[in-house]
């Protein structure tokens, strides 16, 4: 039953009682009033019964909202100040990353111009040795090239006289 027609006719019972001589009271069917209680409390929607249980516990809802927005809260900050963390850290190895980079190339510049250094070094001091060694062949040659023309001339000398006397003796 609808509770509007129900009110109505709970209205109508009033109006239609007997009155109390001499006061504002009327003389009600307690029967019928009694039946008209019991439809409004059937007629009662559950979801009115479903509200009033939630206004009951509204501060048990509150506070619940209230802390688990604390905690979502909580949560975001600490997840805020961990990436805050993580890329501090993140921009700190990155820093050392180019530090070590720079270190490592400029020991790499540093090696390659001392290998560059020692192979110069070690070019000059070949060429010293090979100029050293080559003067040394070229006076142990010029002694050599003397000893062969003292020989060429001790055997033209005599040759020649061997053969001037040969012929000394053919013209005698």
């Amino acid at each position: 039953m609808d509770i509007i027609n129900i009110i109505d006719r709970l209205e109508t019972l009033i109006e239609t009682s007997k009155a109390v001589p001499m006061s504002g009271n009327v003389r009600i069917d307690k029967t019928k009033a009694l039946e008209l209680v019991d439809q409004l409390r059937l007629a009662v929607p559950q979801e009115i019964k479903s509200a009033e249980e939630v206004l009951s516990s509204k501060d048990y809802i509150i506070s619940q909202a209230h802390a688990e927005a604390r905690h979502t809260k909580s949560k975001a900050e600490d997840d805020y100040r961990q990436r805050v963390d993580q890329n501090e850290i993140i921009a700190l190895a990155e820093s050392r990353a180019e530090d070590t980079l720079k270190e490592a190339e400029q020991r790499a510049a540093r090696v390659l111009e001392s290998s560059e250094a020692e192979a110069t070094n070690r070019r000059t001091e070949a060429d010293a040795y090979a100029l050293r060694s080559l003067r040394a062949l070229e006076k142990e040659l010029a002694s050599i090239t003397g000893s062969v023309r003292k020989g060429i001339d001790v055997l033209s000398g005599h040759a020649s006289a061997n053969l001037n006397g040969s012929y000394s003796a053919a013209a005698d």
